[in-house]
């Protein structure tokens, strides 16, 4: 035990200094908050409150703002959301990912040689979710037209002074962009010169997606001059891009240029209302989206989490990164095994994943002398009365479900080569986040994405294409709940978080970064819970990710997937002691001084009767309130 407590010694990060200042001030506002993933978005938000709109309002003014912007995103991406409802006192959660397409299946893409679907192109493309959703929380809990909502976005696209960070992505990916007849149209703006891309701070112009919007607010003005009510005339619009003549063309462009998408494809989906998935650490009800996402991994490390002394360890220190680290690789295995689309067979075992027994038996597995770099999926079934069906699948790849015996992966399943930079993109890869809060008690928190840089853009629409079946698996070996099919959605990488307490929303939080999202949301909670940090400190405050987990996002070859057990990115702060004790514990350090995602949050504070906001001291993530 005392050699365990050296390897452990408290080598906690000074508070002092990280709390005492930030390098960007937190927002304050009594009467609402906007934060997104651009300053131009963000004053969208501003600009729809100030019309009178509520946090829906303005939710779908900054997510049409983004889209618009290419903010690792666009139009034909998906989106996801969190609302909390003043009215009801309830948590909606908001499905608006879309779906395989027809003639999407393991057999189409293994006969092109593929072992996970691709990156890029048309063949990368469920349905786009983000109008539909947009239109569905616009309806149902917005009050404002969707000319009023969409007027900022309008606006920037018929010309809006383009930054540099997207510029110079358009630049950097001309190659791919050039495969794609109308992404070269709308955002090689110089083509046959040196630089083809726009120039930062050049007016850029995107006459399709201005017609295409415009359709929409046509719709809907015709809906209300024919007596239709405001719900019924955004719906008009809602028809419009998923049946009428903006389908039409985009289902054109799409299979034009070699994709599955179809009329049918675009009809049949529809964005779903669910119950979110929830727990209570500590007081604190964290709410998530369901098993289609990977928010309940995070849900997952914080039942395991509560069964140790946290704050007893000190921020960062080596035994708090160690017991994190490990908690978060137990929780990745299951979502990396048992995580799918909860409205397709086979049913996914959420209620024993989230079981406090089952978390409190995942707890005890994790040791306290060194990383444990075969740590493997855990089995739910009996916590809530099943017996697992998929033991022979996991004792094939090397696993036992014995909690007697310690899980030691098979070398086929580890060991991922990649070099480190193209290995990094994939684990980070970006998106961005929308949150809003108001007076009346609404709040938002999204994270979209889909249809980022370098984009096939579907036809005359505008409209970039999602690249969201990558996320797909063709081997049920690697997840029997995640293989691809048409109609069903992949379980993504993308999660908002909403946390209440007492009874009342106490944080709206959402970060970028792919694989890493619920990593850094999981310290960023930490940081307020346990450190009592605020939500700029915690925003701001030295993080750190696993790298020991199967990617979500990535190439099509299965030695791009694989975990790196150990490999932890740390913060350039870390303190010379707690790399010592890493290393000492089998950890293989890398450096940055970027280890999170732009992380965007709003705290309530119910004692002075306002709103706190937090963004990321890196990337240009930006917020108003009032």
């Amino acid at each position: 035990m005392k050699l365990i407590s050296a390897l452990l010694a408290l080598m906690a990060f000074p508070l002092s200094g990280l709390a005492q200042q930030t390098q960007k001030p937190p927002l304050h506002g009594k009467h609402w908050m906007a934060i997104t993933g651009k300053p131009l978005a963000a004053t969208a938000g501003a600009m729809t409150f100030q019309k009178g709109g509520n946090a829906v309002d303005a939710a779908c003014a900054m997510l049409a703002a983004t889209c618009t912007m290419w903010d690792v995103l666009s139009w034909g991406g998906e989106t996801q959301a969190l609302i909390y409802n003043p009215k009801t006192k309830k948590v909606i959660a908001l499905n608006a990912m879309g779906v395989a397409p027809t003639g999407a299946t393991c057999e189409f893409f293994k006969d092109k040689g593929y072992n996970f679907p691709p990156e890029y192109g048309p063949l990368a493309a469920t349905t786009p979710g983000t109008p539909g959703g947009l239109m569905h929380m616009l309806a149902n809990y917005g009050t404002l037209s969707l000319a009023q909502v969409l007027a900022p976005a309008l606006e920037m696209a018929a010309g809006y002074p383009i930054e540099a960070q997207t510029a110079n992505s358009i630049e950097k990916n001309k190659a791919l962009i050039k495969q794609w007849p109308y992404s070269k149209k709308v955002l090689l703006t110089h083509p046959g010169q040196e630089r083809e891309a726009p120039e930062a701070g050049e007016i850029f112009v995107q006459r399709d997606l201005l017609q295409t919007l415009a359709k929409l607010v046509e719709a809907e003005k015709a809906a209300l001059k024919q007596g239709k009510s405001r719900k019924e005339a955004i719906m008009a619009a809602y028809d419009r891009f998923y049946t009428g003549d903006i389908a039409q063309e985009f289902v054109r462009g799409s299979k034009e240029q070699g994709g599955l998408i179809t009329m049918q494809d675009l009809a049949r989906w529809k964005p779903l209302e669910e119950e979110p998935l929830t727990v209570n650490y500590k007081g604190v009800e964290v709410y998530k989206l369901q098993q289609w996402t990977q928010g309940p991994a995070m849900l997952q490390a914080l039942n395991i989490l509560e069964n140790f002394d946290l704050k007893g360890m000190g921020y960062n220190s080596t035994k708090y990164i160690h017991t994190v680290y490990q908690a978060m690789s137990l929780s990745f295995a299951d979502r990396d095994f048992y995580y799918g689309d909860s409205h397709v067979a086979p049913a996914e075992p959420i209620q024993g994943l989230l079981s406090k027994v089952y978390a409190r038996q995942r707890a005890r597995l994790i040791q306290y002398q060194k990383n444990d770099p075969g740590i493997g999926p855990g089995d739910p079934y009996p916590f809530e009365g099943r017996k697992n069906p998929y033991r022979k699948l996991l004792k094939a790849r090397g696993f036992e479900l014995d909690t007697t015996k310690r899980n030691f992966a098979p070398k086929h399943d580890v060991g991922n080569h990649s070099a480190p930079a193209e290995y990094q993109d994939r684990l980070w890869r970006g998106t961005t986040t929308v949150e809003a809060a108001d007076e009346e008690g609404w709040v938002v928190s999204i994270t979209p994405s889909g249809g980022w840089l370098p984009a096939c853009i579907a036809g005359n629409t505008g409209v970039g294409m999602s690249q969201r079946m990558q996320s797909f698996v063709l081997d049920p070996a690697l997840n029997p709940f995640n293989v691809v099919a048409p109609g069903k959605r992949p379980r993504v990488t993308l999660t908002p978080s909403l946390a209440l307490k007492d009874g009342k929303p106490f944080l709206a939080f959402g970060v970028q970064g792919g694989d890493t999202q619920d990593q850094n949301l999981l310290q960023f909670f930490l940081n307020v819970v346990e450190f009592g940090m605020s939500v700029q400190q915690a925003s701001e405050a030295a993080n750190f990710n696993t790298n020991q987990l199967l990617l979500s996002l990535g190439g099509t070859k299965t030695e791009d997937r694989k975990p790196k057990p150990g490999q932890i990115l740390l913060n350039e702060s870390t303190p010379e002691p707690v790399r010592e004790e890493l290393k000492k514990l089998g950890y293989t350090m890398s450096f940055d001084d970027r280890t999170s995602g732009p992380i965007n949050a709003i705290y309530f504070d119910w004692q002075h009767g306002s709103l706190w906001g937090g963004s990321s001291n890196h990337g240009e993530d930006y917020g108003i309130g009032w």
